[in-house]
């Protein structure tokens, strides 16, 4: 059973989706109208104060509400979208051995775009990003998770893309560049939306499941 402060943070989280949802940040190159948006930055930190299920559940929710209230059509690719952050906030939120479990949705995610005949032409080296979320593995800590967790979303995205909307093995290739650095801001949004959430919890005394005293800011840290 969810405690009465977890279902708050549940409520205030929505609010901060319907928000950052409507706010784009960058196109979705080959889909129109379709965009990144401020969502990205700090969706996944829901797995690291709710656990990587209920994290990933209230992302979920969270997105759903936004679907219906922002009137949303009911497409294959907009439900696809739905995904990739479900899996990103579950990564977020786990930690140790149990987040290496998580290296089997890069592995399937790069098995699934080498089977696509797009994948299978000249673009084939694109799914090689997504070694990334296994690697960062090896070394523990919120830069990494928060690499991890935007590369994991962008194995299970672009593969839904893959398969739900037709594509060029150009188009991919035209991607690599614009990926890195989409995913370096989203992996420093990330990070730096966690200290803030976690930091604002700690001083509101909210336990959630976890608060990392590591990564509270105090007067101390801010003035060296």
């Amino acid at each position: 059973m969810l405690s009465p402060k977890q279902l708050f943070f549940i409520l205030a989280f929505s609010v901060l989706v319907l928000v950052g949802s409507q706010i784009n940040f960058s196109p979705l190159l080959g889909a129109d109208n379709q965009f990144f948006t401020l969502f990205q930055f700090f969706g996944p930190t829901a797995g690291a104060f709710l656990g990587p299920v209920v994290g990933a559940a209230s992302v979920l929710l969270a997105q759903l509400a936004n679907f219906v209230l922002a009137g949303k059509e009911v497409t294959i690719i907009n439900l696809f979208r739905l995904t990739p952050m479900l899996f990103a906030a579950a990564y977020f939120g786990s930690k140790g051995l149990r987040q290496r479990y998580f290296a089997v949705i890069p592995l399937l995610a790069m098995a699934a775009f080498w089977l696509h005949p797009v994948g299978q032409e000249a673009c084939w080296f694109y799914a090689l990003y997504w070694l990334i979320p296994i690697v960062v593995t090896l070394k523990p800590g919120l830069v990494s998770r928060s690499v991890g967790a935007t590369f994991t979303a962008h194995a299970v995205g672009s593969v839904a893309f893959l398969y739900a909307v037709p594509t060029t093995a150009a188009l991919w290739i035209g991607l690599i560049p614009v990926v890195a650095l989409e995913r370096g801001l989203f992996s420093l949004g990330i990070a730096g939306s966690y200290v803030v959430f976690n930091t604002v919890m700690a001083r509101l005394e909210l336990p959630v499941f976890d608060i990392d005293k590591r990564y509270v800011l105090s007067k101390k840290l801010l003035l060296g």
